[in-house]
């Protein structure tokens, strides 16, 4: 059976590979090489195998060639992409500082404007007290010579009725002439300073007039101040609470917190209190004392802005590589929970401080390599991991702005990038709550 199989097998070989001889003649021999059919069978078997290799090979190159030029132009692409993005952030970034140094030097007017406004007041108050005193006076000095001028009437009667009932005595007393001069002579006084004090009495009508016009005039340009204040404040109050309600921070607390630490006093954001009888304040100075109010808030916004993570840590050109949330492991390929966001920038790139605060933590800490750890106010902590350089020491204050390291890859990274992180209460939460709510005000 396996004779006959291995003769139809040969048989057919035969039909497609027939036995073939190949001479070597020389000068002196012939010989031949015989190419049985399987040997033919396993050489065209080889070269078949030789060239279908070559031709995947060549394949696999060719695909590798265009898949590694699309992917440089795809990444050409991601770069001009990530590039247009950081110029329109960097963009964004320059009129969000325009608009914060706008709204300073608004702020700083205000004040000005309320300094001046202040002054413009306490001078309104002070002539008007020197007018009322001016106008009791007058009165006084008015009612003195009506009083004298109704005795020196008195006197006349008197001497009038002595003179009908007295006779030659009287006559001789006349005759001298002294009574009557003295009494002439005080009549004629009384008249002058009766006069006198009609006079003065218009005039002081005349400066009361002037003087309500003045108050009336200034009224109206304290309500002209007073309105492009409010319209400031509002401007200026809105977008820093908009901000720390965006970062769920209750403004209340956060206010009530700064409040507490700040010891700051004086100056145009002391409440008017003054008064002249110890009359109820005025509509003008309740008006002026809720704006310094606003005032106050704003500064406490601004100050609880420096305490809370709202900058961004890397100043310089970055792209976000991974974000906050549940991602695929770059080193297991599993399912983890990725507690910040990633920066991708150069070897050293400097990285800041995002807030006011303590460093709690600074050195190396198993997969963050080497870390700075920072404590803020209300119950903040940021942390800044894979340094390279680490710039702070344990216990030391560091300000908003201020460079605490160098972007590295020490500990469980696959790349060159910062890990930053926020945590309130000790649990992680999005840091870009913090830097998108920012992004609108600063």
């Amino acid at each position: 059976m396996r004779t006959k199989l291995a003769i139809k097998v040969h048989s057919i070989l035969e039909s497609y590979f027939p036995e073939r001889r190949v001479f070597l003649k020389s000068d002196t021999d012939t010989r031949f090489i015989r190419l049985r059919p399987g040997t033919q069978l396993i050489a065209f078997a080889g070269s078949a195998a030789l060239v279908a290799w070559a031709i995947i090979a060549t394949a696999v190159i060719l695909m590798d060639s265009i898949g590694s030029g699309n992917f440089r132009e795809q990444a050409k692409r991601d770069q001009r992409t990530y590039q247009a993005r950081l110029n329109d952030l960097s963009a964004q970034r320059d009129r969000r500082a325009e608009e914060a140094l706008a709204a300073q030097e608004r702020f700083n007017a205000a004040l000005a404007q309320i300094s001046m406004m202040q002054s413009d007041l306490l001078e309104s108050e002070t002539r008007r007290r020197e007018l009322e005193t001016g106008i009791e006076v007058i009165q006084s000095t008015l009612r003195d010579t009506m009083h004298d001028r109704e005795a020196a009437r008195t006197q006349l009667a008197e001497l009038e009725s002595t003179l009908e009932e007295g006779g030659g005595s009287v006559i001789q007393t006349a005759a001298s002439g002294t009574p009557i001069d003295f009494l002439a002579s005080a009549l004629e006084r009384t008249a002058q300073e009766r006069d006198q004090v009609i006079l003065d009495s218009q005039d002081a009508l005349l400066k009361a007039d002037e003087m309500e016009q003045r108050i009336a005039l200034m009224q109206d340009r304290n309500d002209a101040i007073f309105r492009q204040l409010e319209e400031a404040m509002s401007v200026s109050v809105a977008p820093l609470d908009k901000m720390f309600r965006d970062a769920g921070m209750p403004t209340d607390r956060i206010i009530e917190t700064v409040r507490r630490g700040y010891s700051g006093q004086g100056g145009p954001m002391t409440p008017l209190s003054f008064t002249t009888r110890g009359e109820e304040p005025s509509a003008d100075t309740l008006r002026a004392n809720r704006l310094l109010n606003q005032m106050d808030r704003l500064n406490l916004y601004r100050i609880a802005a420096e305490k809370a993570p709202f900058a961004t840590p890397v100043k310089a050109n970055f792209r976000f590589t991974s974000s906050f949330g549940y991602r695929r492991d770059p080193k297991t390929g599993g399912r983890r929970m990725h507690s910040g966001v990633d920066f991708a920038a150069g070897m050293g790139t400097p990285l800041y401080s995002t807030a006011d605060g303590v460093v709690t933590f600074a050195g190396r800490q198993s997969g963050y390599g080497r870390l700075v750890k920072i404590q803020h106010e209300f119950g903040i902590e940021t942390r800044y991991a894979h340094m390279s350089r680490i710039r702070v020491k344990v216990g030391q204050r560091v300000s908003r702005g201020q460079r605490i390291g160098d972007m590295g890859a020490s500990g469980r990274v696959t790349g060159v990038h910062l890990h930053y992180e926020v945590r309130v209460g000790g649990k992680a939460v999005n840091p870009m709550i913090y830097i998108k709510a920012a992004n609108d005000v600063f």
